[in-house]
């Protein structure tokens, strides 16, 4: 059985999310209100997520998706870039540690192309090692872009009808989804913003098509228990009617 330090809100498990996509955002101001380094907010950011993948995990919700490194993170200093793969590096080597005790299933998204060998070695060797946990799967989105995702795809179903594997007319949504990086799980039910800002920066843009939407000033760092159950109270208030009256 997983092991949490809280037992978090009573909840109908048939009326959570199955799938909550989050956009972790504001760890460099949270240091700047502090006078630390923009290093210290992505590491007090990343203690974040195991908290919220503990506690998401244990109330019932089944993937938790994550954006933790965009194709445009590249554009940032080097010194920035250097530290957040040294981070990502320490996150991976201690993920199986940390979360594998809590049942915590860890899974990539993203062109981990670019990526050094040993981080790479250690995304195989954390989903190997944590393939057969159940309570939750928290996928990273690595060196991953939403526009980039579905050109991608887009490619992979042209060679396909080039080939002769595809007829153009079985193209449909169904065929397109198992060609995007998420086809192992479900399209988000919600997705979440921290730190104010309201916009998707290039973020799951197909998944997310009639996602539910929440944005909270609060930044990454602080954003723990009780916001992550403010999220969840606030999309169950809502009337989902997908398209429909």
């Amino acid at each position: 059985m997983a092991l949490f330090k809280k037992k978090p809100k009573e909840y109908d498990k048939s009326s959570l999310p199955k799938h909550v996509a989050i956009i972790m955002d504001g760890n460099g101001r949270w240091a700047k209100k502090r006078s630390l380094p923009r290093m210290m907010g992505h590491r007090a950011g990343a203690d974040a997520l195991r908290k919220v993948s503990r506690f998401a995990g244990n109330m019932g919700i089944e993937y938790i998706t994550v954006y933790a490194f965009s194709t445009e993170n590249w554009k940032r200093s080097d010194e920035e870039v250097s530290g957040l793969m040294s981070l990502l590096l320490e996150y991976l080597k201690n993920a199986e540690k940390e979360l594998g005790a809590d049942d915590v299933r860890i899974r990539v998204i993203g062109d981990t192309s670019r990526f050094s060998d040993e981080i790479k070695e250690q995304i195989v060797r954390v989903e190997k090692l944590t393939q057969n946990n159940t309570s939750v799967t928290v996928t990273l989105a690595l060196n991953y872009g939403g526009r980039d995702e579905i050109l991608r795809a887009a490619k992979n179903i042209a060679l396909d009808v080039k080939s002769g594997l595809v007829d153009i007319n079985d193209i449909d949504e169904k065929l397109f989804s198992s060609k995007l990086y998420t086809d192992y799980m479900p399209d988000p039910d919600l997705v979440i913003r921290t730190s104010g800002e309201m916009r998707l920066s290039n973020y799951l843009l197909w998944q997310s098509s009639y996602s539910e939407f929440y944005f909270t000033p609060v930044l990454w760092p602080d954003f723990g228990e009780k916001e992550f159950t403010q999220a969840i109270d606030e999309y169950l208030s809502r009337n989902r009617r997908f398209g429909g009256r």
